[in-house]
């Protein structure tokens, strides 16, 4: 079975490493439909997630400017929902959260998926206003307590069609803001024993390899196609999840 996630991590790294997309969306259904419990699914891809962002921050910093004042209200917005989902997960039983995370998680890919694709496309006539960052940031924050999904291609598609951002900078904004936020939410995890240190060392080992070569075949690739066709992926896994249950 180590083998299995493995070569899972692998996967997904690559993936992610040809698309930029698709980490979290990929990695917690699949672990639920390799067996693992979905309390300790998501407490595992917090951490698997954690590890993979600190080598983007490093990589993104070094390539790129990185809006850290923009990163940074967002998490200011979700430190109020970091610390009410930890109250909800110790508060509430196991069992109870273990049946209602997956359909949760199901909608939370279905609407990833969703704004993925109008990503770019879809222009909403609000006034970009500093109160919508950090609103921003709680929403997503508490999404990201039960799923372990969202900080990417919410906070994205929010940035670029709301907040009119370059979408250069939005991809830094996403790295520190979802490393930040998967630290802390990870900890939540770690507290109620809701996370599998050995599998996520096991699918840490398989990414490292996966994003190398799928960032490099990136460089040929149609990267805008790629996207499309990784968040047409999601929205069939989150539409399998709900329907599965």
């Amino acid at each position: 079975m180590q083998a299995t996630f493995a070569v899972l991590g692998f996967l997904v790294g690559f993936l992610v490493g040809l698309t930029g997309v698709g980490g979290g969306a990929l990695m917690t259904p699949s672990l639920i439909f390799l067996g693992v419990e979905p309390l300790t699914a998501v407490g595992t891809d917090l951490l698997y997630a954690t590890v993979t962002r600190i080598f983007g921050v490093f990589f993104h910093g070094r390539r790129g400017r990185i809006r850290y004042d923009i990163a940074l209200r967002l998490f200011a917005g979700s430190i109020p929902a970091v610390v009410l989902g930890g109250i909800i997960l110790r508060g509430i039983d196991r069992g109870v959260l273990n049946e209602y995370l997956t359909p949760l998680l199901g909608g939370i890919l279905v609407l990833s998926a969703v704004l993925g694709l109008l990503k770019g496309e879809f222009d909403l006539p609000v006034r970009p206003r500093w109160a919508y960052v950090y609103l921003l940031g709680f929403i997503v924050g508490l999404t990201v307590q039960f799923t372990s999904v969202g900080a990417g291609v919410i906070v994205s598609f929010t940035l670029m069609n709301v907040a009119k951002l370059d979408p250069k900078d939005v991809v830094g904004v996403t790295i520190v803001y979802g490393l930040a936020l998967s630290a802390f939410s990870f900890l939540n995890y770690a507290g109620i024993g809701g996370v599998d240190y050995g599998l996520a060392g096991t699918l840490i080992l398989g990414t490292v390899p996966g994003v190398y070569l799928g960032t490099h075949v990136n460089r040929t690739a149609d990267r805008e196609k790629l996207k499309r066709a990784m968040n047409v992926i999601i929205l069939l896994i989150g539409l399998f999840t709900l329907l599965g249950r």
